[in-house]
C-alpha cells in the first residue's frame, strides 16, 4: 500500500503523542513493504534527523502559532497529498476534520485519528473551545474511518453522535540502557519522574506543588517543554523549590534512559486517550501515580495509584510509596505486565494495517 500520513508535526517524533504514532508506525509499515509518506512541519525537523529513510518525508512550511499551526499545515498538506500516488490517508487531529473530506473527492479514502476531547483543553478560549467541538461534530461524517484510542472515548461518540469508531491504541517499546544518570545529578531509582507537554491540562503545576509537601529527598525531573507557551514554562519554574529538575524536552536514548531508572512516574493529564508517556512509563516497569481520570484507569488498568486533583493528597501518596519498597515493586511488576499484554506496536501495527486494507476494498 502507499499511505501518507497527515496532522503530525513529523518524524521522527518531537512534540506530542501523534508524533509517536506518525514515528512508529511509518517506520514498522516500510519494514513491512508499505510505501510510506509523513507529512512534516518545517520548524520540527531538521535534514540530519535520524530516522527510517525508506520513509519519505514532505516537508511544508506552517504557521508557528499555537492556533494556526495544525490547521494551515494540514490544508497545505491535503491540496500536496491530492497530486500524490497516495493510496490511504491517516490523519490525525480532531481539528482536522473540516478537511478530511477532501482527499475522498480523488478517490483516497481517509482514517481520522480524533484523539480525546480535545476542545476541553484549559488554553482554548471559547472561540476555540466552540471550533474544536464544530470540529468533533464533523468528524463523524468527513472521513472514511474515525479512530478513538480509548475505551471511554470511543463510547463517547458512541453515545453522543452514534457512531462507531475504531479502536486503536498506543504501543510501547522501550530501549535498554545504562543507569549512568551523571549528566542529569541523579541516581537509579531516587527520583520521581514526570513527562508531559507543559501545559495546564497535564497538571503540572499540581505536580510542583504536591512535591513542596514530600518528605523525602528524591528529586522531582520535569520532563517537557512548550514551544507555543514560555512564559508558561517559566512560571512553573518560579513556583519549584530546588529540589526540582527542568530537562527541557528530552528524547532518544536519554528519554528512555529516564524512564528505565526512575523511582516512581506520575502522571497528571486529565484530557486526552491513551498517553504514550503513561504507557511507557509501564512498560519500562515503573510505578506509576495518576490523576484519578476514566480514561487514565482505563490506560494503567488498575495497575497503579490514583490520586485526586489537589496537591496534599498526591503529596501523601508519593511519601507513602516511597516508604514502600515492597508495594512499588509490585506495581512496577504490574504495569509491565499489563503494558506487555495491551500495548505491544507490532499489536498495534496489525490494527491498523488491517483498518487501511478494508478502506481500499
Amino acid at each position: 500500500m502507499n499511505i501518507s500520513i497527515l496532522g503530525t508535526r513529523g518524524v521522527p517524533a518531537r512534540y506530542g503523542g501523534f508524533e509517536t504514532l506518525a514515528d512508529q508506525l511509518s517506520t514498522r509499515l516500510v519494514r513491512r513493504g508499505h510505501q510510506v509518506t509523513v507529512y512534516c512541519r518545517k520548524p520540527f525537523v531538521a535534514p540530519d534527523d535520524e530516522f527510517d529513510h525508506r520513509i519519505r518525508r514532505v516537508i511544508l512550511p506552517t504557521i508557528s502559532n499555537e492556533h494556526l499551526d495544525t490547521l494551515f499545515h494540514t490544508f497545505i498538506s491535503v491540496l500536496h497529498v491530492l497530486f500524490t500516488h497516495a493510496e490511504v490517508l491517516l490523519i490525525c487531529n480532531v481539528a482536522n476534520s473540516p478537511m478530511a473530506w477532501i482527499p475522498r473527492l480523488a478517490g483516497k479514502p481517509t482514517a481520522l485519528n480524533v484523539d480525546g476531547l480535545d476542545r476541553k483543553r484549559r488554553k482554548w478560549n471559547v472561540l476555540g473551545q466552540w471550533f474544536l467541538h464544530f470540529c468533533e461534530g464533523l468528524a463523524v461524517f468527513t472521513p472514511t474511518r474515525l479512530i478513538t484510542d480509548a475505551g471511554t472515548i470511543r463510547s463517547y461518540f458512541q453515545n453522543r453522535y452514534h457512531k462507531t469508531s475504531e479502536m486503536i491504541a498506543y504501543g510501547a517499546e522501550p530501549l535498554s540502557t545504562d543507569s549512568d544518570l551523571s549528566k542529569f545529578g541523579l541516581s537509579s531509582r531516587h527520583y520521581i519522574l514526570y513527562v508531559a507537554r507543559l501545559e495546564p491540562e497535564n497538571n503540572p503545576e499540581l505536580v510542583i506543588r504536591a512535591y513542596r509537601d514530600v518528605v523525602a529527598d528524591w528529586p522531582l525531573v520535569i520532563v517537557g517543554g512548550n514551544p507555543y507557551r514560555p512564559a508558561y514554562v517559566q512560571h512553573l519554574k518560579s513556583i519549584a523549590d530546588k529540589r526540582v529538575i527542568f530537562t527541557g524536552p528530552v528524547y532518544g536514548d536519554d528519554y528512555w534512559k529516564l524512564q528505565n531508572n526512575a523511582g516512581l512516574f506520575v502522571f497528571a493529564g486529565e484530557i486526552g486517550g491513551i498517553h504514550p508517556a503513561l504507557v511507557e512509563a509501564m512498560a519500562t516497569r515503573n510505578a506509576v501515580l495518576y490523576l484519578d481520570t476514566p480514561t487514565n484507569h482505563e490506560t494503567t488498568g488498575g495497575c497503579g495509584i490514583s490520586f485526586p486533583a489537589e496537591p496534599r493528597g498526591l503529596a501523601e501518596k508519593l511519601d507513602q510509596l516511597i516508604a514502600s519498597p515492597d508495594q512499588v515493586d509490585d506495581l512496577r511488576e504490574r504495569a509491565q505486565r499489563f503494558a506487555r499484554e495491551n500495548y505491544d506496536w507490532e499489536k498495534i501495527v496489525d490494527q491498523y494495517e488491517r483498518l487501511f486494507e478494508g478502506m481500499l476494498r
